[in-house]
């Protein structure tokens, strides 16, 4: 369904010196930077797939997604969507998708958000019963039937995000750009929307691509990840299969009666925490046996258990390393 092939687009800007004297000098000299912000992208997503895209603030995650929905023109490379090359931006293309940012609006802030959803339904072309089955369906799913008449500035910011969703699924796209949509909610309202799109999916087979700084959400929709660190990809893959490529490791707590010395802990591992009576281990997998086996012979353990490495700190180790 989308094929990106060393997708690349920089930004070129300028510097300027501060005060009247910068200004001056600026009209006679500029200092011309070039920002690679995509830098050779390539991927690939099936048809009815869910993909999360990862990476830092500034790594290029919006901006891919902007040229795959035609909005920006790459500076080279190449991306079919649906067979489509979008920044050509032919109208049966910008039929097949919908894009939504957490960080922009698209409704009408002063009008109800039923008056955005007519106006797409104009754009569209859509007729009167298949409008008004949408958004009975969609209205019910998202629970929201009661505040489609409400002003959208009057609305909380998780429910105009419930609303920005309603919009972008007007027309039933077959792809969907969801550009960190549950930024700023609460739990609940994350809940809620996760849960939509993972039953929507299901439902309709669409093809979605998410961004999100909340592992929650790659965690729950998304069994395959993309992370972009320095507009390049670092890591394609599951979420699970992340600690086998960062070196394959597991926690280890252990819990014991008496304090534990910590010269005796560090043949055994890297000691990520220890307080009194309670430590914290990380050893590789091949070893964890043998380590478990020789502290509870060791030591007057109480208890203990073995956990993955938190899939925050692996991805974090992605963000940290070029």
């Amino acid at each position: 369904m989308i094929q990106v092939e060393h997708l690349t687009r920089n930004f070129e800007y300028y510097t300027k010196a501060t005060g009247l004297k910068g200004s001056v000098k600026n009209l006679f000299h500029r200092e011309k930077l070039i920002k690679e912000a995509v830098k050779d992208v390539s991927f690939c997503v099936e048809k009815g797939e869910i993909i999360g895209l990862l990476g830092p603030n500034g790594a290029g995650k919006t901006t891919t997604l902007k040229m795959l929905s035609g909005i920006l023109f790459p500076s080279s490379g190449s991306a079919r969507v649906d067979g489509f090359i979008p920044w050509e931006r032919k109208d049966e293309f910008k039929r097949k998708f919908s894009i939504v940012m957490g960080q922009k609006n698209q409704l009408w802030w002063d009008l109800p958000a039923c008056d955005s959803f007519y106006l797409n339904k104009c754009i569209f072309d859509i007729s009167d019963g298949e409008y008004r089955r949408t958004i009975s369906e969609l209205s019910e799913l998202l629970d929201v039937k009661d505040l489609l008449n409400v002003q959208v500035r009057r609305l909380s910011l998780g429910e105009r995000m419930k609303m920005e969703i309603l919009a972008a699924l007007i027309h039933r796209p077959e792809i969907l750009f969801l550009d960190e949509p549950t930024i700023g909610l609460d739990l609940i309202s994350q809940q809620k929307i996760r849960e939509f799109l993972r039953s929507y999916r299901e439902e309709h087979h669409t093809t979605i691509i998410l961004t999100s700084h909340y592992m929650k959400d790659i965690e729950e929709l998304c069994p395959r990840t993309v992370i972009i660190n320095h507009g390049q990809v670092v890591y394609d893959g599951g979420l699970l299969e992340m600690n086998r490529v960062m070196g394959d490791k597991k926690r280890l707590t252990i819990k014991t009666s008496a304090p534990i010395d910590p010269s005796c802990l560090a043949p055994f591992g890297t000691v990520c925490s220890l307080n009194g009576c309670q430590a914290t281990l990380e050893i590789a997998r091949n070893n964890l046996t043998q380590v478990s086996s020789r502290l509870l012979s060791l030591l007057p353990v109480e208890d203990f258990t073995v956990t993955d490495i938190p899939i925050e700190e692996s991805v974090a180790l992605f963000y940290q390393n070029r």
